[in-house]
């Protein structure tokens, strides 16, 4: 009985997971926590729900380090430049969610759009990473 309603209790989790909306000033979009009873083994997941899980976790590596980039990228700049790059990230990440809304769209209703987005989020993130690097190693 038990396994029974930790199998229900997981679909109803799962079923419920990944409905993205737009961030607006913030780098992450509106992705549902998760609390999970195992942890899935993501060196090589064995169904959809640890496939999405473990690009849900990638992504939120790239985010850490987008976000990393920009704090260290952002005291470097005069003021009118400082304002430029919030305004250019602000419109960077409505962007990169809707772009990946996009590319999710195609799969609707498909147990494989929620990796689907957070993988295409993870890949925009990593490219805005390494824009914000260059800024760094380019800027005095």
């Amino acid at each position: 009985m038990r396994q029974l309603l930790l199998v229900l209790a997981s679909m109803l989790t799962l079923s419920s997971l990944y409905t993205p909306s737009m961030t607006m000033a913030g780098t992450t979009p509106d992705l549902p926590k998760i609390r999970l009873a195992q942890k899935f083994n993501c060196n090589n997941p064995q169904t959809q729900a640890a496939i999405n899980e473990c690009a849900n976790s990638s992504y939120q590596n790239a985010d850490k380090r987008l976000n990393r980039a920009y704090q260290q990228l952002l005291p470097t700049l005069e003021k009118s430049r400082k304002q430029k790059l919030i305004a250019a990230q602000q419109a960077w990440l409505k962007f990169r969610d809707t772009n990946c809304e996009f590319e999710r769209s195609k799969y609707e209703g498909g147990s494989i759009a929620p990796s689907i987005y957070v993988g295409c989020l993870e890949n925009l993130t990593k490219l805005r990473t390494q824009q914000l690097q260059e800024y760094l190693k380019s800027d005095p």
